[in-house]
């Protein structure tokens, strides 16, 4: 089963570029032992929130922009055993200065519990980080699988929910102070692939429209700490 490394930082505007190019000279040593993909998409729309959002996820700064990314592994083992070869590796060493603050980045290993049509390789991506109590696990799985039977018919090309499995505490930011998860809560990772963002602007509004009178599942979470936002890749390793 494949399983995704997800990293959420804040990138100063002006470095786009830069970013890019670190992405770049970066995928091949990641590809080396044993990435299958790596996606890298940047934030076009994404909004600040009640509670959470992701600009304060990663303690963003007006000048900067928020970068929603995951790298994919053929399963957790390969995974594991990539991040302590890659480290020693010199070519880690050769790569450019990174042209963010690193302390800052959030980052943890994901196990999809759903995943659905062509969620890669598309031009635009709602990206989302929320927390889940653990018990809950099968209750949000059946939430998802509705979630995407109503985004599937308004165009959405797929979907990834993945389920924090190794998501380390940092010591300035990570993914449970960015949810603000509660003892028993779990962080999950997950994406929806979109043809444009106009289909995906679209399809929020009618969905909206659609759900006030429709009958919604219960959800098996607090969704006032749930954030999400559009984003559109800059860098893609199958594309």
């Amino acid at each position: 089963m494949a399983y995704y490394t997800g990293t959420i930082q804040a990138v100063p505007t002006a470095n786009r570029q830069a970013f890019v190019d670190h992405a770049a000279a970066a995928w091949p040593l990641f590809h080396a032992h044993g990435a299958t993909r790596m996606i890298e998409t940047w934030g076009t729309d994404v909004p600040h929130g009640t509670v959470t959002d992701f600009y304060r996820a990663v303690e963003a700064t007006e000048d900067e922009s928020v970068v929603f990314s995951w790298i994919e592994w053929p399963d957790r083992a390969t995974a594991d055993a990539a991040w302590p070869a890659i480290d020693a590796d010199p070519a880690m060493k050769a790569l450019p200065q990174m042209p963010f603050d690193g302390s800052r980045m959030i980052f943890g290993g994901f196990a999809p519990v759903l995943e659905r049509g062509t969620h890669s390789g598309a031009p635009h991506y709602q990206g989302f980080l929320l927390a889940v109590p653990e018990g809950k696990k099968s209750a949000y799985v059946d939430m998802a699988e509705w979630g995407w039977s109503i985004f599937k018919p308004h165009g959405a090309l797929g979907v990834v929910e993945a389920w924090g499995e190794d998501v380390p505490h940092g010591k300035r930011t990570d993914f449970y102070r960015a949810t603000r998860a509660e003892e028993g809560e779990v962080p999950v990772f997950s994406w929806i692939a979109w043809p444009d963002r106009a289909t995906c602007l679209a399809a929020g509004a009618a969905m909206e429209a659609e759900m006030s009178e429709a009958e919604m599942p219960e959800m098996p979470f607090d969704g006032m700490r749930m954030m999400w936002g559009g984003f559109e890749p800059v860098f893609d390793s199958g594309a």
